[in-house]
C-alpha cells in the first residue's frame, strides 16, 4: 500500500514536470478597424502570463505614404520579445490617398481595440505604451499628446514634432504635402504634436541620431524641452553619429544602445 501511494507521488511529480510551459499568443492579420471600407490589420505576440501584462503598440514610418506593419522596425520585434514584453504592430492608411487626420485616428482606433480586448489576450488596457518611428513616431507622439486615446507612455523613434519648424530646416517636404490635406499654418500646427503639449501628457522617451538627414536631430531635444517647460516628464537619447532608421542603426553596434534603453524605459514606466 505504501509502495503504491508513492508511485502515484511519483507519477504525479513525473506529469506535472512534463507539462510544457506555456506558449506564447501569436496574432496575424486581425482586424482591429474597418474606417470608410479600409480593413485595417494588426499582428502581434503576447507572452503567457498569470496576470494582465502591459503591451507596447509599434506605429512603422514610411514618410506617411509607404510601409506596412512589418517593414522599417525589424530590430523592434526581437528586442522585445526577447524582453519579454508583449507588442502589436498595425497597418494605418497611407498617403497620398488618404489625408491627415486619418492616419493618427487609426493609431488612437488600434489603442481602443486592444483596451477592447485587453481581458481576452490578458493585457492590461492602462499599461499601453505607444512606439513609433520615423512618421510613425509623428503619429505616436501627436495621439500620445493630444490625448484623445489614454496611453502609459509614448516611446518616438525620429519622429517630426513641430511640422511648421521642420519646414523653416529643411524646407518645404513633398511628404508632408501628401499627407496633409492642405499647406496652410493652421494644418501644420494642428497636425504638429508639439501644438499639444501640457502637464499631463503620458512620459516620452525621444531616440534620434545626430546624423540623421531625413528629420533634423534638435527636433526631439526641442520637444523635450517644451515638455519639461510645461511640467511633463521626458528624456532624450541622441546617439552620435547614427542615421535615420532603426534597421540602418543594426550595421554599428555603437548604434544600438537604444535597444536597452528601450527595454528599461518600458519596464519602468510600465511596472
Amino acid at each position: 500500500m505504501k509502495f503504491h501511494a508513492a508511485a502515484l507521488v511519483l507519477l504525479a511529480s513525473a506529469t506535472l514536470w512534463a507539462v510544457p510551459p506555456t506558449a506564447p499568443t501569436e496574432l496575424k492579420d486581425v482586424e482591429f478597424a474597418k474606417p470608410a471600407g479600409v480593413a485595417l490589420t494588426l499582428d502581434a505576440w503576447i507572452p503567457a502570463s498569470a496576470k494582465a501584462q502591459p503591451a507596447v503598440i509599434m506605429v512603422h514610418g514610411g514618410g506617411w505614404n509607404a510601409g506596412s506593419k512589418r517593414t522599417y522596425i525589424n530590430p523592434w520585434f526581437p528586442t522585445l520579445t526577447e524582453a519579454g514584453i508583449a507588442w502589436f504592430t498595425i497597418n494605418y492608411r497611407l498617403a497620398p490617398q488618404w489625408k491627415y487626420p486619418a492616419a493618427p485616428e487609426d493609431v488612437e482606433a488600434a489603442v481602443l481595440w486592444v483596451q477592447a480586448n485587453a481581458k481576452k489576450w490578458n493585457i492590461d488596457p492602462k499599461r499601453i505604451a505607444l512606439m513609433g518611428e520615423s512618421a510613425g513616431g509623428h503619429l505616436v507622439a501627436l495621439v500620445g499628446a493630444r490625448g484623445k486615446v489614454k496611453v502609459k507612455t509614448v516611446v518616438d523613434f525620429y519622429g517630426a514634432n513641430d511640422l511648421p519648424l521642420i519646414n523653416q530646416q529643411r524646407g518645404k517636404s513633398k511628404n508632408l504635402e501628401q499627407f496633409l490635406p492642405d499647406s496652410s499654418d493652421a494644418t501644420y500646427k494642428a497636425a504638429s504634436p508639439a501644438t499639444y503639449i501640457h502637464k499631463k501628457m503620458p512620459p516620452f522617451l525621444f531616440i534620434h541620431g545626430t546624423a540623421d538627414k531625413a528629420v533634423p536631430w534638435e527636433q526631439s531635444p526641442a520637444m523635450c524641452d517644451q515638455m519639461k517647460a510645461a511640467g511633463a516628464r521626458c528624456e532624450v537619447l541622441l546617439i552620435e553619429g547614427a542615421p535615420h532608421g532603426v534597421e540602418g542603426m543594426e550595421k554599428n553596434p555603437a548604434w544600438q544602445t537604444w535597444k536597452p534603453k528601450v527595454v528599461e524605459w518600458l519596464r519602468r514606466e510600465l511596472r
